[in-house]
């Protein structure tokens, strides 16, 4: 919580910079996530094994990177603001695809 209230001020002021950093984050997390279903579904796991397969991947160790971050570089660095960031991106995103696994049934056989 004090990480978010010590970034808070810099993402405000600095959209551009969140900006750099929430784009590749959101490119990653579209591109694992995809790889992750299309490989479940060429494997044959199904539908159940498949979405925790894409979900596994895609989700990030973001608490570890944010510690990281901090211990190394401080907790105002550019670092830790990216670290900051990321579950700011990771958990809408992530939620945004439960639906679109929920739509992705119908493409999977039972298994």
């Amino acid at each position: 919580m004090i990480l978010f209230a010590l970034q808070g001020d810099t993402i405000t002021r600095q959209p551009l910079d969140v900006a750099r950093i929430a784009l590749p984050l959101l490119a990653y997390f579209a591109v694992v996530f995809a790889l992750g279903m299309l490989l479940g579904r060429g494997l044959g796991l199904g539908y159940v094994r498949t979405t925790t397969l894409a979900f596994t991947g895609a989700g990030n160790n973001f608490e570890l990177a944010i510690a990281v971050a901090i211990a190394t570089f401080g907790v105002t660095s550019g670092q830790a603001l990216a670290g900051v960031v990321g579950p700011l991106i990771e958990v809408p995103v992530l939620v945004a695809l439960v639906y679109a696994v929920l739509c992705a049934r119908r493409f999977f056989t039972r298994a």
